[in-house]
């Protein structure tokens, strides 16, 4: 429920509090579930594969080096706040980036980029005699590493994604166009006529992302 108090975050007890678009609401702590899906198990794998290697593989100087970068990093604020990053923190950070896209742990930190412009455009789909395609437009090549994430089809009303999941990275475009058909149909199956499709894009180099654009577009009725 809605309440009045000092701006709050997190559990207190059995009471977790929370900033809704509403204003500051209370609610009952409740245990998620845990179906122990592809994707969780994936992650935790990553998360203890990363974990691993910080206690067991990096020198002192490797850790001391991870250290130095991570106190110039922020974390995100919240409540309006936010501190630096410790050593581990980062190296998780950087490092499940990188397994998640198929690529190898790094031990020292890598130089953060400069971010050029993400030469994506939009999210087109068509559906041609029943066959839907979901293609993303671009005015250029996409960094090797870009990162596609998609929500499952929802209503027409719904203004923001409700929850992605990564689908993979993107392919180099043909005429202006990446093809992410394959990508989302896999994880969620082809979507239905009138249903609202969002993707969020963002860059990985070397570990390092960018904040992701979001995309969507209505699949529309079969010509």
């Amino acid at each position: 429920m809605k309440i009045l108090d000092i701006p709050q975050s997190g559990k207190r007890g059995l009471y977790v509090s929370q900033n809704s678009r509403n204003g500051l609401i209370s609610r009952a702590l409740v245990i998620p579930a845990n179906p122990q899906t592809d994707a969780q198990l994936r992650v935790r794998h990553f998360l203890q594969t990363v974990v691993t290697a910080w206690g067991s593989t990096l020198t002192q100087a490797q850790r001391d080096a991870w250290t130095a970068e991570a106190a110039q990093r922020r974390s995100r604020a919240r409540l309006g706040q936010s501190g630096p990053l410790t050593g581990v923190q980062l190296f998780t950070k950087i490092n499940c980036a990188l397994l998640i896209i198929g690529s190898e742990v790094v031990l020292t930190p890598p130089a953060a980029p400069v971010f050029n412009r993400l030469p994506v455009t939009g999210l087109s789909i068509t559906n041609t005699g029943g066959v839907v395609a979901l293609k993303l437009t671009t005015s250029g090549t996409p960094a090797d590493g870009t990162m596609l994430w998609g929500a499952k089809p929802c209503s027409q009303g719904i203004s923001a994604a409700p929850g992605v999941v990564f689908l993979g990275t993107l392919d180099s475009p043909v005429n202006n166009a990446i093809d992410i058909t394959a990508a989302y149909t896999a994880k969620y199956g082809s979507p239905a006529a009138g249903k609202k499709v969002f993707v969020k894009v963002n860059q990985n180099i070397n570990g390092w992302e960018d904040v992701p654009r979001q995309f969507w577009a209505i699949v529309p009725a079969a010509s």
